[in-house]
């Protein structure tokens, strides 16, 4: 028994001097058992073959069982590994069950009274669509992301520019170029790998929005120009969907929820007509401090993750404007116009009657 066990070291040490891949030398291995057994079985008792080689077959075939056995175990383990390390590649986005990895991500949400698990869930079945990619869009798509917000659709027609980086963080130097839907998307990936982001590189007009909107819980409006805010906010009245605003100008930001679904003003209440040419001038013209989206965006985050989850009092017929410059915040009420064209009594009997 001694020789040939000698003889399958000897195979081995030889196999791996001549670089054999180890399952070769198992085959060779396996094949030299084989022929022990082969010679116990076939050749008489006492003949010299099987006194030198133990023998009995016996011993042989229990060894060669208990390899059979190893072998099947090691084969059986390493498939139930790559299995978990397939399906950890391949993180889950969107609706469904918290992943291990989720669990812990979000704990700091979970232990928290107003979110809890059920608000969490909430979230990951949630669906948020951000119009615009830029100073406001930037912070609330990373914190609705890293928030576990399960699909984020982004809509935006720009591309990333260098003047953009002194406030857009959500973009780099190195994607400059590269339109920012897919620059955001990269960002938010990196974040989050288990949340879903849909990319819509366009101008949002009244088919887009007609077509994107349904698909939402909420609609976070970060754009710059009131063409824009007064279509997101006429087509979300329409369809019931919260819209949550936020607005810049030098060192002021302001952000409200507009969801008369819920009996508060709609963004035309409070804003009935766009301003005269140059009395309300673009950030490019009148010039914005760098930190300033961040703070607002953030902010929008937060009310989006309350309407979501139903945490706290949401910014229903308030506005909140920070004044960066001196470090003041406040809000003020806002009303419900009756006359208003989107939203107002008029408006409100015909869909009751429908």
């Amino acid at each position: 028994m001694l020789l040939v066990l000698v003889l399958a070291a000897a195979l081995w040490g030889l196999g791996a001097l001549m670089g054999t891949p180890r399952r070769m030398r198992w085959t060779m291995i396996g094949v030299l058992w084989l022929g022990v057994v082969l010679l116990h079985l076939i050749l008489p008792v006492g003949h010299p073959l099987r006194l030198a080689t133990g023998e009995a077959a016996a011993p042989w075939l229990l060894l060669g069982g208990f390899a059979a056995l190893f072998m099947g175990y090691r084969a059986v383990l390493r498939r139930v590994r790559h299995r978990i390390d397939a399906k950890r590649d391949v993180p889950e986005t969107g609706g469904g069950p918290f992943r291990p990895a989720e669990l812990e991500r979000y704990a700091r949400h979970i232990v928290l009274r107003e979110i809890g698990g059920p608000g969490q869930k909430r979230l990951k079945d949630a669906g948020v669509l951000v119009i615009g990619a830029g100073g406001l869009g930037s912070p609330a798509i990373l914190y609705l992301a890293a928030a576990g917000v399960g699909r984020i659709g982004i809509v935006d027609d720009d591309v990333v520019d260098n003047s953009n980086l002194q406030r857009q963080v959500i973009h780099t130097d190195a994607r400059i170029g590269m339109p920012k839907v897919f620059s955001a998307k990269d960002a938010v990936t990196a974040q989050n790998p288990y949340a879903e982001v849909l990319p819509y590189k366009r101008r949002l007009d009244e088919e887009t929005a007609e077509g994107l909107f349904p698909d939402y819980d909420v609609i976070l409006d970060g754009t710059d120009n009131f063409e824009t805010r007064y279509l997101a906010n006429r087509v979300a009245a329409r369809l019931g969907k919260p819209l949550i605003s936020g607005a810049l100008s030098q060192w002021e930001g302001q952000l409200s929820v507009f969801d008369p679904a819920r009996g508060t003003p709609c963004y035309q209440c409070v804003f009935p007509e766009a301003p005269a040419d140059g009395l309300a001038p673009s950030c490019a013209e009148a010039g914005v401090l760098g930190p300033l989206p961040g703070v607002v965006g953030a902010m929008m985050a937060v009310e989006t993750i309350k309407v979501i989850t139903g945490a706290g009092a949401v910014l229903r017929g308030e506005m909140l404007i920070y004044d960066a410059l001196y470090g003041e915040s406040r809000k003020i009420a806002l009303t419900r116009r009756a006359e208003c064209p989107v939203c107002g009594d008029a408006i409100a009997g015909s869909r009751t009657d429908a």
